[in-house]
């Protein structure tokens, strides 16, 4: 077989299997998104995966609006990050909620804060959408009223806004 007519057939194979692999992530639920928000200045980074759970209507972007409003006790606030992460350092008087304990904590929560409390979630930043996916959860749960702190923890601490821990 010529050289020339294996490059055909190798190319037509490459072919097939690229177009079989876009098709593949396509039509599966665990798809790959290519197209994404990775401007961190328009928000929580995301890849936009058919079930994304970024709304940046949720969020506040304004470091100082978040703070005006925990002065004003206007909402609580809702760490989504890990126990420990939490124990380490979180804004003042916030309550731990992480995601991966949602299940386990959200009866708890119900009782202590009724579903038509403001809740301002937050994690670690722009680049953490656990705040995003607890908010979603919190939907899920009967509350109406949720926002976003786009910047988390970080921001606030850099801001040198007021923060504690739980001693190990």
């Amino acid at each position: 077989m010529p050289i020339n007519d294996i490059a055909k057939e190798l190319a037509l194979l490459l072919l097939i299997a690229v177009i079989s692999a876009f098709a593949v992530n396509f039509f599966s639920s665990n798809g790959i998104a290519l197209i994404g928000e990775w401007d961190t200045a328009q928000g929580v980074i995301t890849a936009k995966a058919k079930d994304t759970v970024v709304n940046h209507e949720l969020e506040i972007q304004e470091k100082r609006i978040v703070k005006k409003i925990y002065d004003g006790k206007e909402a609580i606030f809702v760490d989504a990050r890990t126990h420990e992460d939490y124990k380490d350092g979180h804004i003042k008087g916030a309550i731990s909620l992480p995601i991966n304990q949602f299940e386990g904590r959200i009866g708890k929560f119900k009782i202590d804060y009724p579903t038509a409390t403001y809740i301002i979630t937050y994690c670690s930043g722009r680049e953490c959408d656990d705040s995003h996916e607890l908010a979603q959860l919190l939907f899920e749960e009967g509350y109406t009223t949720i926002s976003v702190f786009v910047d988390g923890y970080p921001a606030w601490r850099g801001e040198g806004y007021p923060v504690e821990s739980v001693k190990h």
